[in-house]
């Protein structure tokens, strides 16, 4: 098997943590090989207005034009400290996240987070006199806001969670999220301004995930139901074939499969009432959510 074959297969394989992590990479070698054939070509003028299809603008004229880039924009590095501090922080938080709360819910507050922060930065840059005359070139790239909105969400979520921090010792994930976003959000605010409005909208996102989550609601179940049905235009025709949604034929069947399912709701609720909300694992929560339907 070929290291492309290999990539390919792990990638297939991967949980979604594991698939982020690898779009992260594969668009940022993307733009190392551009960067380096234009390098070559003696067309390194032409680099900036690659990326400038990929990374979301400020101005709104543009963005109109361009309105996938609030989504590319939040897989897009060129830097290799940038994305490499990026990626290290999506797996530390992504992997407690993924125990707490599902896998599925990652991609939604990955996303959810990057969209927040993309449009945050959009709306400031449109709104506030100081960028008047920043916004007409300003772009915003990097997974940044996204990564925040996972950590903060994590955070936010099991604060009293620890880890374990080399020549410190462990420490509350929750002051390690909130040191996190004092220093790459609010130091210097007039450095990376973009980048750092970015990461407080992502913030927010997260938090509000994490919050409302807590307390049984969750605000991502509409985007979960997009996702989806866009997944389902990939899958063959064979596999749509076998996806079929019947009452049993048997009554009595039936009723037991109700009965059942009452039997497991149930539980859960009772162990709600003894141990709250947060003491549910995430299959169980999933459960909940899909009954209250």
């Amino acid at each position: 098997m070929s290291i492309i074959d290999e990539v390919k297969e792990s990638f297939r394989k991967g949980n979604t943590l594991h698939k982020l992590i690898y779009l992260n990479l594969g668009l940022f070698l993307t733009v190392q090989i551009v960067r380096i054939v234009l390098f070559l070509s003696n067309s390194y003028d032409l680099f900036d207005g690659f990326l400038d299809y990929l990374a979301v603008p400020a101005n709104l004229e543009i963005l109109g034009r361009r309105p996938w880039t609030l989504i590319t924009y939040m897989f897009l590095h060129v830097d290799f400290i940038h994305i490499l501090m990026n990626l290290l922080w999506l797996y530390w938080f992504g992997t407690m996240f993924i125990r707490e709360l599902g896998v599925k819910k990652l991609l939604s507050t990955y996303i959810l987070g990057g969209l927040s922060g993309g449009l945050l930065y959009v709306i400031f840059y449109n709104i506030f006199p100081v960028f008047e005359q920043a916004r007409e070139g300003s772009i915003a790239l990097g997974a940044s806001a996204s990564v925040m909105a996972v950590v903060v969400a994590t955070a936010t979520y099991q604060p009293e969670r620890r880890m374990h921090l080399v020549l410190i010792g462990p420490v509350k994930i929750i002051y390690i999220a909130l040191v996190m976003f004092i220093f790459t959000s609010m130091v210097d605010f007039s450095v990376n301004t973009g980048g750092k409005i970015a990461h407080i909208g992502g913030a927010i996102m997260g938090f509000m995930f994490a919050r409302y989550y807590k307390q049984g609601k969750d605000i991502s179940k509409g985007f979960d139901r997009m996702m989806d049905r866009i997944a389902t235009w990939f899958k063959p025709g064979k596999e749509k074939l076998k996806v079929t949604y019947k009452r049993s034929s048997d009554d009595i069947e039936y009723n037991n499969q109700k009965a059942e399912e009452q039997k497991e709701i149930d539980k859960i609720l009772d162990k709600i009432s003894k141990s709250g909300y947060d003491s549910l694992s995430a299959k169980e929560k999933e459960l909940l959510f899909k009954m209250r339907k």
